[in-house]
């Protein structure tokens, strides 16, 4: 009974291949991208305040976002979530500030194809990846031509 399904599985391992070797076709595509123009949406999903104080903590967003949109190393990443914690405790908010870290860090991976992932200023997937010189010059040049100061 096993073996009269063979080809229906070799079939979908034939495709199960494909699509794995699509996705890293793409990923090796990605590397020499120029990096896309810096945006913000403030928190993205969260909101940027209280009702009370509706824009409180939406400058703490817009530094996290000029990392993500940067990327970098998973370090790099934890480092940029923890500052965000910490400048959101800072205007008050310290059970906010532990919630939008749980947050960040589940939404935040640069493998969902999000855009406000991890890198989002690349193109996807690029995951994890120390950001190289020339890179560095990219991002520099496009914060100026956005008028953002690096941080």
């Amino acid at each position: 009974m096993l073996g009269r399904n063979i080809p229906g599985r070799l079939m979908a391992m034939v495709r199960r291949l494909g699509v794995l070797s699509a996705v890293i076709v793409l990923a090796g595509c990605s590397a020499d991208a120029p990096i896309r123009p810096f945006t913000t949406d403030g928190c993205s999903e969260f909101p940027d305040g209280t009702p009370r104080h509706r824009k409180i903590w939406r400058d703490c967003c817009v530094v996290h976002d000029r990392a993500y949109w940067r990327g970098g190393t998973y370090d790099e990443r934890l480092e940029a979530d923890r500052a965000l914690q910490t400048c959101v405790t800072a205007v008050g908010e310290p059970a906010v500030a532990k919630v939008m870290l749980a947050g960040v860090r589940v939404g935040g991976s640069p493998w969902w194809p999000t855009p406000y992932r991890w890198g989002y200023g690349w193109p996807w997937p690029r995951g994890y990846a120390s950001l190289t010189a020339q890179e560095h010059d990219q991002i520099d040049r496009a914060l100026q031509a956005a008028s953002v100061t690096p941080r």
